[in-house]
């Protein structure tokens, strides 16, 4: 079976083994964050391990289908209750990264998703053993019928960047 298409040809574009983020393709809203997630071996360890296996989105509430680590080309089925509607989000892996102080991937839109884009999510770590989150996003309103939602689903974007930011934030000793 050949793979389905992306909803968007910027393939790649959030860019998640680069530090600086250049990209900037018409059409698409921008938003970049970074947040400190903790500090020491065991903060990069548990992070790298769960940013690798979907743990970002998993503990945002997000349900991903099937279950496991990261792998460039993978599809994968996401879903989230808004409400009492479960929504669905086909996606694909389509960039990893795995340097030695920075580990993430970046998935795009499959038809069906109810925005069209790509999202990244980059572990890194500094010198001094910070270790930090940064989220990448594309975005545009998907074709109909989601597109009339285009301006509900920003203010849930932003809602459910705030548990990204808190996803990976651990205390360790």
């Amino acid at each position: 079976m050949a793979p389905r298409s992306l909803t968007y040809a910027c393939v790649g574009a959030t860019e998640p083994a680069s530090a600086t983020w250049t990209a900037r393709p018409p059409g698409l809203l921008r938003h970049e964050s970074t947040v400190v997630v903790g500090h020491g071996p065991a903060a990069w360890d548990d992070a790298v391990n769960r940013v690798l296996r979907w743990g970002v989105k998993t503990a945002s509430g997000f349900v991903v289908e099937p279950a496991g680590p990261v792998a460039e080309g993978d599809e994968c089925r996401v879903t989230f209750p808004l409400g009492p509607v479960w929504v669905v989000e086909p996606v694909r892996v389509v960039a990893v990264c795995r340097e030695p102080d920075r580990v993430g991937f970046a998935y795009g839109t499959l038809a069906g998703h109810p925005v069209s884009g790509e999202e990244a999510f980059v572990v890194s770590r500094d010198p001094s053993g910070t270790v930090r989150l940064t989220l990448r996003s594309l975005t545009r309103p998907a074709p109909s019928p989601w597109a009339l939602a285009f301006p509900v689903l920003l203010v849930v974007q932003r809602v459910v960047r705030r548990r990204y930011r808190r996803a990976l934030v651990r205390r360790f000793d």
